[in-house]
């Protein structure tokens, strides 16, 4: 699916000092990232002198821990984060609304529900043991959250109306997160282990977290990429999109089929980690002047940035406790958006 000339034609081009700034930003979050990746070598339930020792004298217990736990976790949050920052973008500039968000469709509910009856099943016989043992907790989490957006499309009636689109995955999110609740209700102790579910944890996160991670990360942005123009027209209007040739619907399914795919990979792998996807695009806009194109690839890897230190301080505020990671990007992305509405109204 490409866009038209015309469509090309509309898409704003940034000036040379404003393309200049857009690289500086992204070297600078580059080298963020790289530094956070560093520290999280550094910080851990050892002291930092500990993790300085292991580094300059690698022994069989550091390189598990260093190598095994401490990279890939980082790294995996990185790609959580960018995914949800991709997502966010997405859904911002399908609904063309700067308060949509990746969980907008149903699929963290999903998810959640999902996990809930994994894990009552599991618990009810040995059948359900070996079931749970072949799907994985991931699985029945990724399967949860394309039931939530499966059902917000059926509801909606397809992709082609936005306002019933977002309606229909309101609903949705709080039905999932009702029956959700009355199932943990009834086990309490599935209720304690959906906790670090629900709260985001990046704890579990190894190597094959990771790599499932990336590959959803390449498998997103490469399509969202590509259609990036079709998107600047669309972010216009539905009727100048279409005065443009672009086919509205069908962009928008493949399109929330990108954002749907997005926050399923980073639910299913972290659980439920909110404000990063909302945050980060907005973090970019006021920074920078991009259009649809630049700021997917700038919000993913500010998204990438903000959970990776979101992770860093989980693990370092509480030493050698940790936070769930959920709550920091709550506090950190909450705190963001009062200060963002306070300026706002200031200048109004």
């Amino acid at each position: 699916m490409s866009a038209s000339p015309a469509v090309a034609a509309s898409v704003p081009i940034l000036p040379q000092a404003g393309a200049v700034r857009l690289k500086l930003w992204v070297a600078g979050y580059l080298l963020i990232g790289v530094l956070l990746t560093l520290l999280s070598l550094l910080i851990g339930t050892s002291s930092l002198r500990t993790s300085l020792a292991w580094l300059a004298h690698p022994q069989s217990l550091s390189d598990t821990v260093l190598w095994e736990i401490r990279l890939p976790r980082a790294l995996g949050a990185w790609c959580a984060g960018a995914l949800l920052g991709l997502g966010g973008a997405l859904a911002q500039g399908v609904f063309r609304n700067a308060l949509a968000e990746p969980y907008l469709l149903g699929s963290a509910s999903g998810a959640a529900l999902g996990v809930t009856v994994s894990l009552l099943i599991a618990d009810s016989s040995l059948t359900g043991v070996a079931i749970l043992g072949q799907l994985g907790l991931t699985g029945a989490a990724f399967l949860g959250a394309c039931l939530g957006i499966t059902l917000t499309l059926a509801l909606s009636r397809g992709a082609l109306r936005t306002q019933s689109l977002l309606l229909s995955g309101v609903v949705v999110g709080f039905l999932l997160n009702a029956i959700t609740s009355l199932l943990l209700m009834r086990s309490p102790d599935t209720w304690r282990a959906m906790q670090s579910f629900l709260m985001g944890s990046t704890a579990l996160v190894g190597w094959h977290s990771t790599a499932l991670l990336a590959t959803g990360l390449l498998v997103c942005v490469i399509p969202a990429v590509l259609l990036a123009r079709g998107l600047d027209a669309l972010t216009l209007g539905e009727d100048t999109a279409q005065s443009l040739g672009v086919p509205v619907a069908r962009l928008r399914l493949v399109l929330l089929g990108i954002l749907s795919l997005a926050t399923a990979a980073s639910v299913s792998q972290l659980g439920t980690v909110g404000f990063v996807g909302l945050v980060a695009p907005h973090l970019v806009r006021e920074s920078v002047a991009v259009n649809q194109r630049q700021l997917m690839l700038a919000a993913s890897l500010c998204g990438g940035a903000l959970l990776e230190a979101a992770d860093l301080l989980s693990r370092a505020l509480l030493r050698p406790a940790e936070l769930p990671v959920g709550i920091v990007t709550a506090c950190l992305g909450g705190a963001y958006l009062v200060l963002l509405l306070w300026r706002r109204a200031q200048h109004e």
